[in-house]
């Protein structure tokens, strides 16, 4: 059976569509994509995601540019307050060393500002996934950016009942094994991360290995092999970017299993998967992906760019914001006072400690000469 992938997306997108036509109608958020390859997959990706965007009542823009210009064209959107979502269609350079260290395209993911990463993949963000922290403040009130493909993936597995919803939110995927063929950064450890931390167990599989991951950032190799972790698994998803990689259904998928293709190519024959019973096929997942975009550009803007100006992560004023706003000044001197009494307690402590070193050395050092 095919599993419909619009009947998943429409409900986001039309929820998105709605708070943004009652709350920000006049001055949407806005994504500006950047395209800086020839890729025609990655223009399709880019017209796609400006028809969603503009029906749904998000501002858009692409910007071209040349893969050499793409980091000032990146640093001027960090600083442009009208973009309030940036996100780069990749790839760039592809695996392609950088000066800085990794791939040129892993710099170009951390060069994008936390606050306008609609993607999900910086550094903070990436962090904040595989040490499970979901929040970006203490209230707990302003959630993480999840990767777009890799939360897409989650919401098609929980559309599908890979989920058990009679569990506690955080651990609904207790006692499922799932098997993820991928280990990009973009694709297949973020979401083997966002599924162990939901209490699956993952087997991540790529070309030389296989690792088991489990909640807490546990993360073993072991000796399966992709036929045995497949045929250990309520769902397969399959995320390799090549026309010759072809899962072997027959040997690989046991009835009643759920199989996800990321990959725009198609990584299993869905005729083979037809012959087992119980099977529900998902060919693609690029609608989900889109509606897992908007929302993740109505968080950002929620999160950080409410009433023209970008906010700090902890959805409050700075104390130097509340002083310039008035009422705040006796709240913003208690604190500077606070931190004096602090730094003083410090410097005598730092002062101490000198003091006792010295006369222990000193001491020491008298020991050693009357031991002669």
């Amino acid at each position: 059976m095919n599993v419909e992938v619009s009947a998943v997306a429409t409900p986001f997108r039309e929820s998105i569509k709605e708070r943004i036509l009652a709350n920000y109608g006049d001055a949407p958020p806005k994504l500006v994509g950047f395209l800086a390859n020839s890729d025609p997959a990655a223009r399709k990706y880019a017209e796609w995601t400006g028809r969603a965007c503009l029906g749904d009542g998000i501002g858009y823009e692409l910007r071209e540019v040349d893969a050499m210009d793409l980091e000032k064209a990146l640093h001027d959107a960090n600083n442009d307050c009208s973009v309030h979502g940036i996100m780069i269609y990749y790839p760039v350079f592809g695996a392609e060393p950088s000066f800085d260290g990794g791939s040129r395209d892993d710099y170009f993911r951390d060069s994008i500002a936390p606050e306008k990463d609609v993607e999900g993949l910086c550094h903070t963000y990436r962090s904040n996934l595989y040490r499970n922290v979901r929040f970006m403040d203490h209230a707990k009130k302003n959630k993480c950016i999840l990767p777009c493909t890799p939360i897409a993936v989650v919401k098609i597995l929980e559309a599908e009942g890979v989920f058990d919803k009679s569990l506690a939110e955080g651990s609904r995927l207790q006692g499922k094994s799932i098997t993820v063929v991928n280990r990009s950064e973009i694709v297949g450890r973020p979401l083997a991360a966002l599924l162990a931390n939901d209490g699956a167990t993952v087997y991540s599989i790529d070309i030389d290995s296989t690792f088991k991951v489990t909640r807490g950032s546990r993360c073993v190799r072991c000796e399966l092999s992709t036929e045995e972790a497949c045929r250990l698994s309520q769902a397969v998803i399959l995320g390799v970017p090549s026309k010759g990689f072809k899962l072997d259904a027959a040997l690989c998928i046991k009835p009643g299993t759920l199989v996800v293709n990321v990959s725009s190519c198609k990584n299993v024959h869905a005729e083979e998967l037809e012959k087992i019973q119980g099977v529900r096929y998902c060919s693609a997942v690029g609608k989900v992906t889109v509606a897992m975009l908007e929302r993740n550009l109505l968080r950002l803007y929620e999160n950080f760019h409410r009433d023209g100006r970008v906010t700090g992560a902890d959805d409050n004023a700075s104390f130097f914001e509340k002083a310039a706003e008035g009422g705040g000044l006796a709240d913003l001197q208690s604190e500077l006072n606070s931190n004096r009494k602090v730094l003083v307690w410090s410097a005598m402590v730092c002062v101490a400690c000198t003091v006792v070193s010295s006369a222990l050395a000193i001491s020491m050092a008298s020991k050693a000469r009357q031991m002669k």
